[in-house]
């Protein structure tokens, strides 16, 4: 399965994803917003629901996109670890200046 992050970090992919959080949408609904063709919203959402991150459902000749909140989570999951893990670098680095003497510092003061 192709990562999530990656896959929702390209821009088009992105703001579908914004778009379908509002509900679901036709192809041709969701293509309305863009610049490209909508063959190539088409290949944005085949990669979205590759990953996992949104759901089609075929209705005659229209094909409708929503999230899919597995997905989602998941998206949601690998966000949060990451900027956990980015915090907690950050903490440490700020902790780590803040403990160093400043040049200059004596105790003489």
């Amino acid at each position: 399965m192709p990562d999530v992050l990656e896959t929702a970090a390209e821009p088009t992919r992105r703001a579908l994803l914004q778009l379908l959080a509002a509900g679901e949408q036709s192809v041709n609904e969701l293509a309305g917003n863009f610049t490209v063709t909508r063959s190539a919203i088409s290949q944005h959402l085949l990669h979205l629901a590759g990953a996992g991150l949104v759901l089609a459902r075929k209705d005659g000749r229209n094909r409708y996109y929503r999230l899919d909140a597995r997905g989602m989570a998941k998206l949601r999951e690998a966000l949060e670890s990451f900027w956990t893990a980015e915090l907690d670098l950050l903490a440490a680095d700020a902790r780590a200046l803040h403990s160093q003497p400043h040049q200059g510092d004596t105790d003489d003061h």
